[in-house]
């Protein structure tokens, strides 16, 4: 579901939702009703053009991921639509630095990759990053061999690909030297390096009210202390604990 907000006759940026039930009937004869009613009396607009009652075997997208169950098991993915766009963004920002040198493509890509990676990387998205990962490939294999038409194969190869460890096809340009016989290398990040750590979720007795739970919540706080600052500068939303909220240590 969709819902979009009125503010002095203009309309703030729409608010995506997704609500459960049981069979189809409830979702559209009871509950899109009900949530329609009380979305009204507070001045929002569900949205009928974007508002989608699915089977969870079917699936959905949401968010940039793609939820739907799969033998009993539900799975939570990168969305074929979330990976073209990357794909699209990747070779547009390879065409377009066909003249630039491999350095400033390596920066490029690999800040575009790491933040696409890190938004996904608590999802089972393994199969969608090996699968960006050859793609990407194979489009600086054309990048490299367009910049020099009439080098060899091999040239080229070496030229832009390194070894490094197990891997024969490193995308990796020098950028200094430490040592006469050392040279260092910026390389192109693989999406298929990047873990993936699971959301942790909170426990279902946990509660954000009880002195007894301060130490889980503030421990689960902890470790969104990078993102909370990083929002917190900006002025959009601070993560606080809600024990800290409730009763405020002693100064």
């Amino acid at each position: 579901m969709q819902f979009c907000e009125r503010l002095v006759g203009k309309l703030r940026r729409s608010t995506l939702l997704i609500i459960s039930g049981f069979t189809h009937e409830v979702l559209e004869k009871e509950v899109k009703p009900l949530v329609s009613s009380f979305l009204h009396e507070r001045g929002l607009i569900l949205s009928e053009e974007k508002t989608k009652i699915t089977s969870i075997t079917t699936g959905f997208d949401f968010l940039g991921c793609n939820v739907r169950r799969y033998n009993k098991k539900l799975i939570i993915k990168p969305s074929k639509e979330s990976i073209k766009r990357l794909l699209n963004k990747a070779r547009t920002l390879i065409k377009a630095n066909i003249a630039n040198t491999q350095a400033i493509v390596i920066k490029s890509l690999n800040s575009l990759l790491r933040g696409w990676g890190n938004y996904y990387h608590h999802v089972c998205a393994k199969k969608a990053f090996r699968k960006i990962d050859n793609e990407i490939w194979h489009s600086l294999w054309k990048w490299a061999k367009k910049r020099h038409p009439r080098k060899g194969l091999r040239w080229i190869k070496n030229r832009y690909f390194k070894v490094m460890g197990q891997r024969q096809w490193v995308f990796a340009a020098p950028i200094c030297k430490n040592k006469p016989k050392e040279i260092r290398y910026l390389r192109l990040l693989k999406l298929i390096d990047i873990p993936i750590r699971r959301h942790v979720k909170i426990r279902a007795d946990a509660n954000p009210l009880d002195l007894k739970w301060k130490k889980y919540f503030d421990e689960r706080v902890k470790r969104t202390r990078m993102l909370a600052s990083s929002f917190s500068r900006e002025g959009s939303l601070l993560l606080v604990s809600p024990l800290r909220m409730m009763f405020p240590e002693e100064s």
